[in-house]
């Protein structure tokens, strides 16, 4: 009979450190993320004598740009954009190149980004002179509510061009899968 009691005291004594522990953790926990004050996740913690609970709420970062369909008015703006640049009239271009056009909204910085390669008129020779070298290619910026403004960037971040003449936000490089620090496409040739 002496044997029972002794392995009761001994299963309440393991017993009684095993809640320790727990309950230390649990307060251990509840400090971690008491001091949390500039997350959107909410934490909160409860014990029991036995048992410890935490919950976690994960929240979803929302990308800031976002891609955007080419309608046929955008793409009439681009090119008025572009010939403008290059102190040209839009019908001195046919159009912009066929799978060179990228469209997006920052949200962000609340501009509207654009990149295409403007198609030349065969019968204006000043728009086919301006569509070659770094006017080969041309990034758009339009702050919400403004009007696009256009830039060379041709030969931009390449041996023979210059540096990119604006920063593109990294969330649209990333959307349209450009290299960081680029302002222009590397499939472009």
């Amino acid at each position: 009979m002496a044997a029972a009691p002794q392995h009761r005291l001994y299963s309440s004594h393991v017993r009684g450190r095993l809640v320790a522990i727990i309950a230390a953790g649990a307060i251990g926990l509840a400090a971690c993320s008491a001091g949390s004050t500039n997350h959107a996740a909410h934490s909160s913690t409860t014990s029991a004598p036995a048992r410890t609970t935490t919950t976690v709420a994960t929240t979803t970062s929302t990308p800031s740009a976002t891609d955007l369909a080419v309608t046929d008015a955008i793409r009439s703006q681009l090119v008025a954009a572009g010939a403008a640049l290059n102190s040209l009239s839009p019908s001195d271009y046919t159009g912009l190149r066929p799978g060179e056009t990228y469209y997006a909204y920052d949200a962000a910085t609340q501009t509207y980004w654009a990149s295409a390669g403007l198609s030349p008129s065969p019968s204006s020779m000043p728009a086919q002179v301006a569509a070659q070298d770094d006017g080969a290619y041309l990034l758009f910026l339009r702050p919400q509510g403004g009007a696009w403004k256009a830039y060379d960037v041709g030969l931009a971040g390449t041996a023979e061009g210059s540096a990119c003449p604006v920063t593109v936000p990294a969330p649209v490089l990333s959307l349209w899968g450009w290299i960081p620090g680029s302002c222009r496409p590397t499939t472009i040739s």
